[in-house]
């Protein structure tokens, strides 16, 4: 019965850290929104990834060929191999 109860204990650990945006105090799993401090928090970052601010700074890709466009109406497009 003693390892069931020490194994209740290690379930019941906490994580703290700082929230990613405002560098409040957050705990899990006593915060729904970890790991930000709040939806506000949450939806601040989210906004940032949608708007392209966070970004991996690489080297400009080499201008690609232009898609070739046929005359063929009935084909569509479509080519058989």
């Amino acid at each position: 019965m003693g390892e069931h109860v020490a194994g209740e204990e290690r379930m019941r650990r906490t994580f703290s850290r700082q929230c990613p945006h405002c560098t409040r105090q957050v705990t899990w799993p006593d915060t729904p929104t970890y790991p930000f401090c709040s939806e506000r928090c949450q939806l601040i970052d989210l906004g940032a990834w949608a708007s392209g601010a966070y970004r991996i700074p690489c080297e400009p890709l080499e201008a690609e060929e232009p898609w070739l466009e046929t005359d063929d109406s009935e084909g569509e497009g479509e080519t058989e191999y």
